[in-house]
């Protein structure tokens, strides 16, 4: 037995929009007078969304048999509260633990200042620091694994570089924006394909060495190809004007030139010919190096630093040997290969255990999927969010040895082998890293609780369904859909699986009462729209609140959260204006990108 979400229980979409918007309001409001903590506001957020559900979107008068007669509210509405709690402690909590563990062990032992020297050794330029840590190397982490992980490692990176804490978090934030897409391997296309995957009589004929999943991969792939690569040319410029204004931006316009252009490049050329799956990870490497190579031969005409910043003296040369420098650099090194290799699905497959045809000897043992009892199957999404009634699924995957977070750990613990650290020192700087991340993890944890309870409830969906009704303008406005969809649910992989289906109907629908143009098939609209759901939804990243918490965490401003989303808020929402705008363009007057 299940009960069908209901998205507009008084007969008025604008009072069910204005209602399922509160929670949403309430926690970003609270956060941005600073004057609120950031785990009161999620408690505030958590609540207002829980009673919003039990009160208005949920039938809390049925009751479910099977569970003695415990009323829907109480058997799903909270349920949804703790697995999404259990959903933000892991893996994202332990993503987010286990970097910052790692960072600290590196800061305690000495050997984050050689990392901070060999990275001021290519420039001492501040502008070029970010341009290095926060957006190339930030991409290649985002592309091996995603989910916040990016913002943590870049975060702790810059503000053990020197930058003030402010503003690493927030260069961290915006950094991580046109990577997003196409990071942890692609993650957020494959959902997107799954869940807006055309009938087979909508395919055409493929070659025949193309699976028709793999054929629409491609085509959502190359749709974010041929849009992303503009913001990938625009965000370093942004990064470096949000830090030090127009005139210091100009002034190293060939740096930016290198780094964007060399990733729009890689970017557009990977997801095109290649795929999804190893855009970030190419594009963040070749970026970083091409970057790099260039400052042997450039640098800028006078050196920036912020304005109250005490400025050590320059290292000598030589003074740091390749030794040193490769002792210092290890524990990054093996973070991003452990990474890297948590991301790929074959190891993946083989760490939970094997596929279910042929498991190994872990199956059943490091990765373990269990049903959320009255939630699992209680709930159906129905028509117009969904093409046809489907029943929630509501599994929570234990997956603990496969887990980002664990690959993390396992480099800590190779690094403190590498750098001779006791086991006492080792487990008493873990021991502080778990006290002083108590908070924002229980914050990450009422943020994702607050996301299932509006997923779960159908509130997702009424606040969608506003999107859908602005006609010819649809096309913006489907950018803006997949921003809220990130903002809400803090994964643009979350956001794809909530909101695709959402825009494959109203891409179809547009193209049958002929508002697109006569040259745009139904299919290339549906590619145009789900697609600018993921591209749109990049630019959320940087204001959901577990990003938000995440960089505070990373650079120690726990209690400023409030400070980093007026920071980063309304680059946010510019840049995915900016998208919309991109998306209305091609909708209209450049059809020809379209797939």
């Amino acid at each position: 037995m299940h009960w069908t979400q209901n998205y507009d229980p008084f007969g008025s979409p604008a009072v069910a929009t204005l209602l399922a918007a509160v929670p949403i309001i309430l926690l970003l409001g609270s956060l941005a007078t600073g004057r609120i903590s950031a785990p009161v506001a999620a408690l505030i957020g958590l609540l207002s969304a829980t009673l919003m559900a039990i009160f208005v979107f949920t039938p809390w008068e049925i009751s479910l048999p099977e569970s003695g007669g415990i009323p829907a509210w109480a058997g799903t509405i909270l349920t949804a509260a703790c697995h999404g709690a259990a959903f933000g402690l892991f893996p994202i909590g332990w993503i987010v633990l286990a970097a910052i563990f790692l960072y600290s062990l590196t800061v305690e032992t000495g050997q984050f200042e050689i990392v901070k020297h060999s990275v001021t050794s290519l420039s001492d330029d501040r502008r070029i620091q970010a341009l290095l840590i926060a957006f190339c190397f930030g991409a290649f982490i985002e592309g091996a694994a995603g989910f916040g992980t990016p913002v943590a490692i870049s975060g702790a990176l810059l503000i053990g570089a020197g930058f003030r804490p402010l503003h690493a978090a927030g260069l961290a934030l915006i950094a991580n924006t046109s990577p997003v897409a196409f990071g942890a391997l692609g993650t957020p296309i494959v959902t997107l394909a799954d869940v807006t995957m055309p009938r087979a009589d909508e395919i055409p004929v493929l070659p025949t060495d193309l699976a028709p999943d793999v054929w629409w991969q491609l085509q959502l792939s190359k749709m974010a190809g041929r849009q992303l690569p503009f913001f990938s040319l625009i965000v370093p410029a942004w990064l470096v004007w949000t830090m030090a204004g127009w005139r210091s931006t100009i002034s190293i316009w060939p740096a930016l030139l290198v780094c964007g252009g060399s990733f729009a490049l890689v970017q557009f050329l990977v997801s095109n010919f290649v795929g999804p799956a190893l855009v970030d990870v190419a594009g963040g490497l070749i970026s970083l190096a091409c970057l790099a190579l260039f400052l042997r031969f450039w640098k800028p005409t006078n050196t920036w630093h912020f304005s109250e910043e005490t400025r050590a003296p320059p290292a000598k040369p030589g003074a740091i040997s390749r030794r040193q420098w490769v002792r210092a650099w290890m524990p990054w090194i093996l973070l991003s290969a452990l990474v890297f290799l948590c991301g790929v699905p074959r190891v993946r497959t083989l760490l939970d255990g094997g596929a279910q045809s042929s498991p190994n000897a872990l199956a059943g043992i490091t990765s373990l999927s269990l049903e959320v009892p009255w939630l699992h199957g209680k709930i159906a999404r129905v028509p117009p969010v969904v093409p046809r009634i489907e029943v929630e699924r509501a599994v929570f995957k234990l997956n603990w040895l496969s887990a980002t977070g664990t690959g993390i750990f396992v480099a800590a613990i190779l690094s403190a082998l590498w750098l001779r650290v006791p086991p006492g020192q080792f487990v008493r700087i873990f021991g502080r890293t778990c006290h002083r991340m108590r908070w924002p993890l229980f914050t990450i944890a009422c943020m994702l609780a607050l996301a299932y309870v509006t997923r779960y409830s159908g509130m997702d969906g009424t606040l969608g369904l506003a999107f859908t009704r602005t006609g010819w303008l649809y096309p913006f406005f489907a950018a803006m859909l997949g921003w809220l969809g990130v903002a809400l649910t803090g994964s643009d992989t979350s956001s794809n699986a909530l909101f695709g289906s959402l825009q494959k109907i109203t891409a179809q629908g547009l193209v049958q009462q002929q508002v697109l143009p006569a040259s745009v098939s139904g299919l290339q609209a549906v590619v145009l729209c789900a697609t600018a759901n993921s591209t749109g939804g990049v630019m959320g990243k940087m204001i959901d609140a577990q990003s938000i918490v995440v960089s505070a965490a990373a650079t120690g401003q726990s209690g400023q959260e409030g400070a980093i989303l007026r920071f980063v808020f309304w680059h946010s929402l510019a840049l995915a204006a900016l998208m919309g705008v991109l998306v209305l363009v091609q909708a209209y007057f450049w059809t020809g990108a379209i797939p």
